[in-house]
């Protein structure tokens, strides 16, 4: 009997879930974020979040002798390497930024039946939102039907039933953070047959 119980304290155990921290930016673990295109605000990341696992990763130690183990040429190529995707990532950054900054939303107003209307709202994925959510939201908040329909230029559009273009204005400039300059309210009246 007593060697039954020393040869279950012997016998291994379940194997442990390892816990691995992910990136907040890139979502992928650290070790692998300079293959992604934000190394820069990932390493930001990492030091704010984890500085633990930041000295571990870029101390000058570890850097030293990551380095020590490639060539003169291949450190030269990563070197290179380095640099053109810091300055491809701040290229997309910026342009991304410059995009976002011109992107207009259009809030139509459009008659349906006498004094029945729908407001159709485009150009809201161009400020980083997800169109689906937003109509969601809008439905809840105006107690309204609400979808995603697709425009005969392809692109997509949030649609309303009643009259809500004030409110959804308002919703756009203060809670989604696009400066008024760049929401346009526009009223569409259908043409009289006849």
């Amino acid at each position: 009997m007593a060697s039954e119980g020393v040869a279950a304290e012997a016998a291994p155990s379940e194997p442990q879930a390892r816990h691995i921290i992910y990136c907040g930016v890139c979502t992928l673990p650290p070790e692998y974020c300079e293959y992604g295109g934000t190394a820069k605000k990932c390493k930001e990341w990492l030091e704010k979040n984890h500085p633990d696992m930041h000295e571990k990763l870029y101390s000058e130690e570890a850097v030293a002798a990551t380095l020590s183990t490639l060539s003169v040429d291949a450190q030269k190529r990563a070197a290179k390497d380095s640099q053109k995707k810091e300055a491809k990532a701040a290229a997309a950054e910026a342009k991304a930024a410059e995009t976002k900054a011109q992107a207009q939303v259009l809030i139509k107003r459009v008659e349906r039946n006498k004094r029945k209307y729908v407001t159709a709202v485009s150009g809201l994925e161009a400020h980083g939102m997800d169109l689906k959510k937003v109509a969601k939201e809008w439905g809840k908040k105006f107690a309204t039907g609400s979808s995603v329909t697709k425009t005969a230029s392809g692109g997509e559009e949030v649609v309303v039933q009643g009259d809500n273009s004030d409110e959804i204005f308002d919703w756009v400039v203060d809670v989604a953070g696009v400066p008024e300059a760049n929401v346009d309210c526009i009223e569409d009246k259908k043409k009289k047959s006849g």
